[in-house]
């Protein structure tokens, strides 16, 4: 794959590589370069660069713990985008999110509202797994922003469904149950947005099972009302 200077440019900051300048270059371009304190930037990446750029990423300590970066799965044009956690052990080793009893179980909750594995994206907050699944740290979680909030553009859903307590507080920046958060649209950015409770949390406490099927209603209802 051949890059413009632009692409180099910004496929080199997403991936935490700082950039060097030749003195006679413009000086505009310079500036431009150390003004933005080499911050991660995957804005200007499409889906096979941001891919790669996460697949390489070591920006953070998660990189030499990880068998692989698991990036996400689904219709890049999905109407739905599921956002949960971050990888377990079994989406660590096989590289794709929401895997075993949890993502069958999640696979089941969306065909109840018309909505097949390979018809939504799924993607995670972090895209490596952290040690004995502990939650993510606030580092971490900042590091890895920049790459879901690239593929939340690049898929454009109608609605976006947060799953789980951490995956839902990290996105709308609150320290708020979820059971406060659920049952009503939340916005991010321009995007709608319903929280769920998360597969796991359910396999251990089915009797949540019927507020998570009002979840998904809404969602739904989310969804329909946002199309065009």
């Amino acid at each position: 794959m051949q890059l413009n200077e632009s692409q180099r440019r910004a496929y080199l900051e997403a991936m935490g590589i700082d950039l060097w300048v030749p003195r006679d270059e413009d000086d505009s371009e310079l500036a431009m370069d150390s003004a933005g304190s080499q911050q991660a930037d995957a804005s200007a990446l499409g889906w096979d660069e941001l891919r790669d750029c996460v697949a390489g990423c070591s920006r953070c300590e998660l990189h030499s713990s990880r068998t692989q970066t698991v990036f996400g799965v689904g219709d890049p044009q999905a109407d739905w985008m599921i956002i949960g956690e971050a990888p377990g052990a079994e989406e660590d080793r096989r590289g794709e999110p929401f895997v075993g009893r949890a993502g069958k179980l999640l696979d089941e909750m969306l065909r109840a509202v018309g909505q097949g594995r390979s018809e939504v994206f799924i993607a995670n907050i972090l895209k490596c797994r952290p040690p004995n699944n502990r939650d993510p740290k606030p580092a971490e979680s900042a590091t890895c922003r920049g790459y879901l909030e690239r593929q939340i553009q690049l898929v454009q859903p109608r609605i976006i469904l947060a799953v789980g307590r951490i995956a839902a507080q990290l996105l709308l920046d609150t320290d708020t149950p979820v059971g406060r958060l659920r049952g009503k649209p939340h916005q991010l950015g321009a995007t709608p947005l319903v929280v769920t409770y998360h597969p796991a949390y359910l396999l251990r406490s089915p009797s949540q099972k019927r507020k998570t099927w009002e979840d998904l209603c809404l969602a739904r209802r989310v969804a329909a009302e946002a199309s065009p």
